[in-house]
């Protein structure tokens, strides 16, 4: 190729706009944003239903009877996250929100819903109350987001209040999973024994401790990822008050 040409074909492509990500279409986000103000109101109930319960009862134990019912239908609610992802209207990773939702899903339903004497346990509210602040305010900031009126104080808490919520949220997950031990233990919960005809065994207790040691790693790399999310995000509008 002579460099006349080579020339042509430089120029031919600095002339080439770079390509914007696509959003969604106006349909896709009309749908996200009933989506997401839905998510919102059903977190929103749920947190009503905490406060009114405590007051009623001028204790904290048992509130989860209280909010079970919500928790189920809007945590389930959830997975449709994952197939926001897989058909491309949420630019995440489907891995990652999978991941993420069905840990949630799991320890709603496998943990907490199948093992009831662990549902009066102090490390369910806590785990219910961190997931409730948090999905509150990620509902919210998606919704603003979407209708491109993201206020400062809505985003500055989605990038604040997990550096307390999600080791709040972990601490309860964790110690529920582990108070649920003894009793899958003596009953044999969805453990499937041999022999049988498919040749196959699962133990449920066992898979459970492998669960408490894969937040080991995991939640690590989910804490540290946000705190560099923070400081892209918020960085800037920090800096600019200082110099203010």
């Amino acid at each position: 190729m002579s460099a006349a040409t080579q020339g042509t074909s430089k120029a031919a492509h600095s002339d080439v706009a770079p390509k914007k990500k696509k959003g969604p279409g106006a349909l896709a986000t009309a749908y996200l944003v009933i989506y997401n103000v839905v998510m919102t109101a059903g977190w929103l109930v749920i947190a009503v239903g905490l406060v009114r319960a405590y007051l009623a009862r001028g204790s904290y134990h048992g509130l989860y009877y209280s909010i079970e019912k919500p928790l189920k239908f809007f945590q389930t609610g959830a997975l449709l996250e994952i197939l926001h992802c897989a058909v491309g209207i949420v630019p995440s990773s489907v891995v990652l929100t999978g991941f993420q939702v069905m840990s949630r899903v799991f320890l709603t339903w496998a943990v907490t819903h199948s093992v009831r004497e662990v549902q009066s346990e102090d490390s369910v509210l806590l785990f219910v109350t961190a997931w409730t602040v948090t999905e509150i305010i990620r509902y919210s900031f998606y919704t603003f987001s979407l209708l491109n009126h993201l206020p400062y104080l809505i985003k500055w808490a989605r990038y604040t209040f997990f550096i307390v919520l999600y080791p709040m949220g972990v601490s309860g997950e964790l110690l529920t999973i582990y108070a649920a031990l003894p009793y899958v233990q003596k009953t044999g919960l969805y453990s499937v024994t041999l022999p049988n005809k498919y040749n196959f065994s699962f133990d449920y207790y066992s898979f459970l401790i492998l669960v408490m040691i894969s937040y080991i790693p995991l939640f690590p790399q989910l804490y540290f990822h946000m705190i560099r999310q923070r400081k892209k995000v918020l960085g800037h509008t920090e800096d600019y008050s200082k110099v203010e």
